[in-house]
C-alpha cells in the first residue's frame, strides 16, 4: 500500500514565514509520536488516530535569501551586510546539515516533511532518493545528471575536472525520523546570486540551471509536475492535494 503524501504548491514566499511552517509541522508529527509511546505504556483503550503522523511535500520558490547549515562556515558569505541589506537578500543560520546556499525566485525549492517510519529508516537511502528525484526529472530534458563522491547533491561533469557545476542542492534535518528542509533545484535561477558565496563551501566549482544548460527558460509548472510525478516514484508514495 502506498504511502499518503499531502502536496502543497505555497507559490513565493518568504523563507521565514516556510521554515516556520515546516517546524509546525515537524512538531506535531514529534508530538504525535510522543503520544503513541505514552500509548504504549497505557492499558487504556484510547482511539489513536489522532495521533498518527503524516506526511507532507511542499514546493516553494523563495524571495532571495542566503541560509546557513548549522555547522555551516559564515567565512562562506562573501558579501558584507551592508551590500546584503541593499540588495535586498534576507539571511538566516538554521538548523539543517550542509553549509551556505541562496534560494531565490526561480529556483524550484522542495520541503519534504516526512515519518520515514513509514518509508525506510536510513538517511543515506533518503538523501540519494532526492538526488534521483531530480536526475530523473534533469534526464526528461536530455541532461545527465550525476552524484560527486563525497558530497551531496546533482552536479553536471562532476568527474571532469573544471567542467563540474552544480545544479541540485541538498540539506536536511531529521528528528525522530521526520525530516525538514531538502532540496533546491536551480531551474531559471539569477546565478548571480551565487557569485557573494561559496556555494555550499565547495571551492572553485560552477552552478548552474536548467537555463543556462538548455539555452532558454524552462516553463517551472512543467518542472513542479515533471518533480512530481518522479518523487511519486522514487519513494512508492501517492502525493494529494
Amino acid at each position: 500500500m502506498q504511502v499518503e503524501v499531502k502536496f502543497e504548491d505555497l507559490g513565493l514566499r518568504p523563507y521565514k514565514e516556510t521554515w516556520d511552517y515546516q517546524e509546525k509541522l515537524l512538531k506535531k508529527n514529534t508530538d504525535a509520536k510522543s503520544a503513541l509511546r505514552l500509548l504504549d505504556n497505557s492499558t487504556a483503550p484510547v482511539d489513536i488516530d489522532p495521533y498518527q503522523t503524516s506526511n507532507h511535500l511542499l514546493f516553494v520558490e523563495h524571495t532571495p535569501v542566503y541560509t546557513l547549515g548549522k555547522s555551516g562556515d559564515a567565512s562562506h558569505v562573501l558579501i558584507s551586510e551592508e551590500d546584503r541589506n541593499r540588495k535586498g537578500i534576507d539571511y538566516f543560520h538554521i538548523n539543517r546539515g550542509g553549509d551556505i546556499t541562496f534560494h531565490g525566485p526561480g529556483q524550484l525549492v522542495g520541503y519534504p516533511v516526512l515519518d520515514l517510519e513509514k518509508f525506510k529508516t536510513d538517511l543515506g537511502w533518503y538523501l540519494r532518493g532526492l538526488e534521483e528525484v531530480i536526475i530523473l526529472t534533469m534526464a526528461e530534458y536530455g541532461l545527465k545528471g550525476e552524484r560527486s563522491p563525497g558530497e551531496t547533491g546533482v552536479w553536471l561533469d562532476p568527474s571532469v575536472k573544471g567542467r563540474e557545476r552544480k545544479i541540485g542542492a541538498l540539506g536536511i534535518k531529521c528528528s525522530r525520523w521526520i525530516t525538514m528542509h531538502g532540496f533546491a533545484f536551480n531551474i531559471n535561477t539569477d546565478l548571480s546570486y551565487f557569485t557573494f558565496i561559496v556555494p555550499c563551501g565547495i571551492q572553485n566549482k560552477e552552478v548552474t540551471s536548467l537555463q543556462k544548460e538548455l539555452g532558454r527558460e524552462v516553463p517551472m509548472e512543467e518542472v513542479k509536475i515533471k518533480m512530481k510525478n518522479n518523487f511519486e516514484k522514487v519513494f512508492g508514495c501517492s502525493l494529494k492535494g
